[in-house]
Protein backbone atom coordinates (compact mmCIF):
# COMPACT_ATOMS: atom_id res chain seq x y z
CA UNK A 1 0.00 0.00 0.00
CA UNK A 2 2.72 2.38 1.04
CA UNK A 3 4.48 2.17 -2.55
CA UNK A 4 1.01 3.34 -4.13
CA UNK A 5 0.90 6.27 -1.42
CA UNK A 6 4.34 7.46 -3.31
CA UNK A 7 3.05 6.93 -6.57
CA UNK A 8 -0.30 8.79 -6.50
CA UNK A 9 2.01 11.69 -4.81
CA UNK A 10 4.36 11.69 -8.07
CA UNK A 11 1.39 11.44 -10.56
CA UNK A 12 -0.12 14.80 -8.54
CA UNK A 13 3.34 16.43 -9.00
CA UNK A 14 3.25 15.38 -12.88
CA UNK A 15 0.06 17.57 -13.43
CA UNK A 16 2.07 20.43 -12.51
CA UNK A 17 3.51 20.96 -15.98
CA UNK A 18 0.09 20.41 -17.38
CA UNK A 19 -1.65 23.31 -15.06
CA UNK A 20 1.44 25.64 -15.62
CA UNK A 21 0.20 25.92 -19.48
CA UNK A 22 -3.19 27.59 -18.16
CA UNK A 23 -0.94 30.32 -16.35
CA UNK A 24 -0.13 33.80 -18.20
CA UNK A 25 3.12 34.00 -20.45
CA UNK A 26 5.72 35.65 -18.64
CA UNK A 27 5.02 34.61 -14.77
CA UNK A 28 8.39 33.55 -13.13
CA UNK A 29 9.16 29.97 -12.48
CA UNK A 30 10.50 31.05 -9.25
CA UNK A 31 7.06 32.83 -8.17
CA UNK A 32 5.19 29.99 -8.62
CA UNK A 33 7.08 28.06 -6.92
CA UNK A 34 6.76 30.51 -4.14
CA UNK A 35 3.12 30.75 -4.44
CA UNK A 36 2.57 27.11 -4.17
CA UNK A 37 4.73 26.38 -1.56
CA UNK A 38 2.70 29.32 0.45
CA UNK A 39 -0.56 28.17 -0.40
CA UNK A 40 0.35 24.31 0.16
CA UNK A 41 2.65 25.09 3.40
CA UNK A 42 0.07 27.19 4.50
CA UNK A 43 -3.49 25.85 3.69
CA UNK A 44 -1.87 22.83 6.20
CA UNK A 45 -0.38 24.87 9.06
CA UNK A 46 -3.31 26.69 9.46
CA UNK A 47 -5.04 23.04 9.91
CA UNK A 48 -2.60 22.02 12.08
CA UNK A 49 -2.98 25.00 14.47
CA UNK A 50 -6.73 24.37 14.74
CA UNK A 51 -6.50 20.83 14.92
CA UNK A 52 -3.37 20.90 18.14
CA UNK A 53 -1.25 18.77 16.25
CA UNK A 54 1.72 21.21 16.33
CA UNK A 55 3.89 22.24 19.40
CA UNK A 56 6.43 24.74 18.53
CA UNK A 57 8.23 24.37 21.60
CA UNK A 58 9.20 20.66 21.01
CA UNK A 59 8.91 20.67 17.27
CA UNK A 60 12.44 19.21 15.48
CA UNK A 61 13.25 22.65 14.02
CA UNK A 62 16.68 20.99 12.47
CA UNK A 63 15.25 18.25 10.24
CA UNK A 64 12.44 21.07 9.33
CA UNK A 65 14.54 23.76 8.41
CA UNK A 66 17.21 21.17 6.91
CA UNK A 67 14.25 19.90 4.15
CA UNK A 68 13.06 23.34 3.92
CA UNK A 69 16.19 24.21 2.87
CA UNK A 70 16.23 21.31 0.42
CA UNK A 71 13.11 21.31 -1.24
CA UNK A 72 13.40 25.01 -2.16
CA UNK A 73 16.93 24.74 -3.57
CA UNK A 74 15.80 21.78 -5.43
CA UNK A 75 12.98 24.34 -6.98
CA UNK A 76 15.36 27.15 -7.60
CA UNK A 77 18.13 25.01 -9.10
CA UNK A 78 15.87 23.09 -11.53
CA UNK A 79 13.89 25.76 -12.86
CA UNK A 80 17.19 27.61 -13.63
CA UNK A 81 18.65 24.38 -15.05
CA UNK A 82 15.28 23.91 -17.89
CA UNK A 83 16.18 27.87 -18.72
CA UNK A 84 19.55 26.95 -20.16
CA UNK A 85 19.01 23.56 -21.10
CA UNK A 86 15.56 23.32 -21.80
CA UNK A 87 12.53 21.08 -20.48
CA UNK A 88 13.06 17.66 -21.80
CA UNK A 89 17.05 17.42 -20.50
CA UNK A 90 16.96 19.54 -18.03
CA UNK A 91 13.93 17.27 -16.42
CA UNK A 92 16.01 14.26 -17.49
CA UNK A 93 19.33 15.55 -15.53
CA UNK A 94 17.17 16.15 -12.32
CA UNK A 95 14.48 13.31 -12.14
CA UNK A 96 16.67 10.46 -13.28
CA UNK A 97 19.76 11.32 -11.03
CA UNK A 98 17.35 11.73 -8.35
CA UNK A 99 17.20 8.04 -7.67
CA UNK A 100 21.00 7.59 -7.80
CA UNK A 101 21.79 10.08 -5.37
CA UNK A 102 19.24 8.82 -2.92
CA UNK A 103 20.56 5.29 -2.56
CA UNK A 104 24.19 7.05 -2.52
CA UNK A 105 22.86 9.12 0.40
CA UNK A 106 20.97 6.65 1.89
CA UNK A 107 23.86 4.20 2.25
CA UNK A 108 26.16 6.86 3.82
CA UNK A 109 23.57 8.40 6.13
CA UNK A 110 21.66 5.40 7.37
CA UNK A 111 23.76 2.43 6.11
CA UNK A 112 20.87 0.79 4.30
CA UNK A 113 21.93 -0.65 1.02
CA UNK A 114 20.20 -0.66 -1.79
CA UNK A 115 18.76 -3.97 -3.00
CA UNK A 116 19.24 -5.65 -6.23
CA UNK A 117 15.20 -5.07 -6.72
CA UNK A 118 16.01 -1.45 -6.11
CA UNK A 119 18.78 -1.25 -8.46
CA UNK A 120 16.80 -2.95 -11.38
CA UNK A 121 13.90 -1.20 -11.24
CA UNK A 122 16.29 1.88 -11.35
CA UNK A 123 18.19 0.78 -14.28
CA UNK A 124 15.05 0.79 -15.77
CA UNK A 125 13.07 3.59 -15.23
CA UNK A 126 16.44 5.66 -16.03
CA UNK A 127 16.65 4.39 -19.33
CA UNK A 128 13.22 4.73 -20.32
CA UNK A 129 13.19 8.38 -18.87
CA UNK A 130 16.43 9.16 -21.10
CA UNK A 131 14.28 7.20 -23.96
CA UNK A 132 11.26 9.46 -23.31
CA UNK A 133 12.90 12.31 -23.72
CA UNK A 134 15.34 11.84 -25.94
CA UNK A 135 13.71 13.11 -29.28
CA UNK A 136 12.44 16.22 -27.54
CA UNK A 137 15.22 17.83 -26.25
CA UNK A 138 17.53 20.80 -27.24
CA UNK A 139 20.13 19.99 -30.26
CA UNK A 140 23.01 21.49 -27.70
CA UNK A 141 23.77 20.65 -24.27
CA UNK A 142 24.69 23.12 -21.93
CA UNK A 143 26.79 21.79 -19.75
CA UNK A 144 26.29 24.39 -16.91
CA UNK A 145 23.04 23.61 -17.15
CA UNK A 146 23.10 20.21 -16.65
CA UNK A 147 25.63 20.50 -13.57
CA UNK A 148 22.37 22.73 -11.90
CA UNK A 149 19.96 19.77 -12.74
CA UNK A 150 22.56 17.70 -11.23
CA UNK A 151 22.89 19.56 -7.97
CA UNK A 152 18.67 19.95 -8.27
CA UNK A 153 18.64 16.07 -8.31
CA UNK A 154 20.93 15.42 -5.26
CA UNK A 155 18.64 18.34 -3.66
CA UNK A 156 15.23 16.42 -4.13
CA UNK A 157 17.44 13.45 -3.01
CA UNK A 158 18.21 15.43 0.49
CA UNK A 159 14.91 16.35 1.32
CA UNK A 160 13.62 12.88 0.72
CA UNK A 161 16.51 11.32 3.33
CA UNK A 162 15.76 14.20 5.93
CA UNK A 163 12.05 13.92 5.40
CA UNK A 164 12.46 10.31 6.39
CA UNK A 165 14.15 11.61 9.83
CA UNK A 166 11.86 13.95 10.40
CA UNK A 167 9.02 11.23 9.85
CA UNK A 168 10.50 9.57 12.74
CA UNK A 169 9.74 12.56 15.11
CA UNK A 170 6.67 14.21 13.61
CA UNK A 171 3.23 13.04 11.94
CA UNK A 172 2.68 13.99 8.18
CA UNK A 173 0.35 16.74 7.98
CA UNK A 174 2.35 19.22 10.83
CA UNK A 175 6.04 17.81 8.72
CA UNK A 176 4.49 18.97 5.12
CA UNK A 177 2.87 22.08 6.71
CA UNK A 178 6.22 23.38 8.03
CA UNK A 179 8.63 21.99 5.32
CA UNK A 180 6.53 24.43 2.51
CA UNK A 181 5.51 27.23 4.66
CA UNK A 182 9.57 27.87 5.50
CA UNK A 183 10.27 26.75 1.86
CA UNK A 184 7.96 29.78 0.77
CA UNK A 185 10.03 32.30 3.05
CA UNK A 186 13.13 30.61 1.65
CA UNK A 187 11.67 31.27 -2.00
CA UNK A 188 10.45 34.26 -1.36
CA UNK A 189 13.64 37.28 -1.72
CA UNK A 190 13.92 35.75 -5.36
CA UNK A 191 10.58 36.45 -6.13
CA UNK A 192 9.31 39.16 -5.23
CA UNK A 193 11.03 41.44 -7.38
CA UNK A 194 8.83 40.07 -10.33
CA UNK A 195 5.35 41.17 -7.74
CA UNK A 196 2.47 38.39 -8.04
CA UNK A 197 -0.54 40.96 -9.43
CA UNK A 198 -0.53 38.08 -11.79
CA UNK A 199 -3.03 36.59 -9.44
CA UNK A 200 -5.34 38.75 -9.91
CA UNK A 201 -6.35 36.99 -12.73
CA UNK A 202 -9.00 34.70 -12.26
CA UNK A 203 -7.32 31.49 -13.98
CA UNK A 204 -3.83 32.17 -12.41
CA UNK A 205 -5.52 32.20 -9.67
CA UNK A 206 -7.37 28.82 -9.61
CA UNK A 207 -4.37 27.45 -11.28
CA UNK A 208 -2.24 28.18 -8.11
CA UNK A 209 -4.79 27.08 -5.66
CA UNK A 210 -4.99 23.67 -7.95
CA UNK A 211 -0.85 23.00 -7.66
CA UNK A 212 -0.71 24.56 -3.86
CA UNK A 213 -3.47 22.28 -2.86
CA UNK A 214 -3.41 19.00 -5.16
CA UNK A 215 0.07 19.09 -6.34
CA UNK A 216 1.88 20.38 -3.36
CA UNK A 217 -0.52 19.92 -0.13
CA UNK A 218 -1.49 16.18 -1.38
CA UNK A 219 0.76 15.31 -2.90
CA UNK A 220 3.83 15.63 0.08
CA UNK A 221 1.21 14.44 2.55
CA UNK A 222 0.74 11.48 0.51
CA UNK A 223 4.64 11.21 -0.42
CA UNK A 224 5.46 11.58 3.53
CA UNK A 225 3.33 8.65 4.36
CA UNK A 226 4.96 6.54 2.02
CA UNK A 227 8.02 7.43 2.95
CA UNK A 228 7.48 5.88 6.67
CA UNK A 229 7.47 2.58 5.62
CA UNK A 230 9.42 2.52 2.00
CA UNK A 231 13.39 3.49 2.11
CA UNK A 232 14.30 6.91 0.42
CA UNK A 233 15.51 5.05 -2.51
CA UNK A 234 12.64 3.36 -3.36
CA UNK A 235 10.42 6.49 -2.83
CA UNK A 236 12.67 8.95 -5.40
CA UNK A 237 12.10 5.75 -7.98
CA UNK A 238 9.17 5.51 -7.64
CA UNK A 239 8.89 9.97 -8.07
CA UNK A 240 9.61 9.00 -11.43
CA UNK A 241 6.11 8.31 -12.29
CA UNK A 242 6.02 12.36 -12.19
CA UNK A 243 7.65 12.92 -15.71
CA UNK A 244 5.68 9.98 -16.83
CA UNK A 245 3.19 11.55 -16.01
CA UNK A 246 3.72 14.78 -17.66
CA UNK A 247 4.44 13.08 -20.42
CA UNK A 248 1.30 11.26 -21.01
CA UNK A 249 -1.13 14.10 -19.95
CA UNK A 250 0.91 16.16 -22.75
CA UNK A 251 0.06 13.93 -25.23
CA UNK A 252 -3.53 13.52 -24.17
CA UNK A 253 -4.61 17.13 -22.87
CA UNK A 254 -2.47 19.56 -24.88
CA UNK A 255 -1.97 17.82 -28.00
CA UNK A 256 1.74 17.46 -27.98
CA UNK A 257 3.47 14.39 -30.20
CA UNK A 258 5.80 11.75 -28.44
CA UNK A 259 7.46 9.19 -30.97
CA UNK A 260 8.37 5.30 -31.09
CA UNK A 261 11.02 5.73 -29.15
CA UNK A 262 9.50 7.71 -26.69
CA UNK A 263 6.72 5.53 -26.09
CA UNK A 264 9.73 2.37 -25.36
CA UNK A 265 10.57 4.98 -22.86
CA UNK A 266 6.92 4.95 -21.45
CA UNK A 267 6.95 1.60 -21.41
CA UNK A 268 10.42 1.14 -19.72
CA UNK A 269 9.56 3.66 -17.02
CA UNK A 270 6.67 1.70 -15.96
CA UNK A 271 8.05 -1.46 -16.21
CA UNK A 272 10.65 -0.14 -14.05
CA UNK A 273 8.03 1.04 -11.36
CA UNK A 274 5.76 -2.08 -11.47
CA UNK A 275 8.97 -3.91 -10.80
CA UNK A 276 10.06 -1.59 -7.73
CA UNK A 277 6.24 -2.01 -6.81
CA UNK A 278 5.26 -5.42 -6.42
CA UNK A 279 9.39 -7.09 -6.42
CA UNK A 280 10.09 -4.89 -3.23
CA UNK A 281 7.12 -6.50 -1.13
CA UNK A 282 10.04 -9.18 -0.20
CA UNK A 283 12.55 -7.68 1.45
CA UNK A 284 16.47 -8.72 -0.30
Amino acid sequence: MYPFFVLLAAILWGMTGTAQTFLDDGVSPIAVATVRSAIGGGLLLAMTILLRKINFRKWSWKWTILAAASIALFQGLFFSSIRLTGIAIGTVATIGSAPVFSGILEWILWKTRPTKVWGIATIMAILGCILLFVNNGEGAVHMGGIGLALCAGFSFAMYTNISKKLMTQEEALPAVAMTFSICALFLLPFSISGGFSWLAVAHNLWTMLFMGIMCTSIAYLLFLKGLQKITSSTAVTLSLAEPLTAAILGVFLVGEYLSVTSWIGVVMLLGGIVVLTFGGRKKI
